[in-house]
């Protein structure tokens, strides 16, 4: 068994991501998210979809990043 590192629940089922070199241990996807989701420099969001990348910043759509001055990104179909 592995304690999540968000909640500390210590769950026989628990799951490892291993991410730029560096090893989490969640109990459930939520935590995952919860700790590993990049947040939209716009509107604060967690981004759980594909989101976009602008400038070296990340958000959640291109509507957000064209809030941010970022001119002529789109969403990916």
């Amino acid at each position: 068994m592995a304690r999540c590192e968000v909640c500390g629940n210590d769950y026989g089922m628990s799951f490892e991501v291993h991410a730029q070199g560096a090893v989490h241990v969640f109990d459930c996807f939520a935590c995952a998210i919860h700790r590993m989701a990049p947040i939209c420099e716009h509107c604060r969001v967690q981004i759980i979809g594909q989101g976009v990348e602008a400038n070296g910043k990340w958000y959640c759509g291109a509507h957000c990043a064209r809030a941010e001055g970022n001119a002529g990104i789109v969403d990916s179909m």
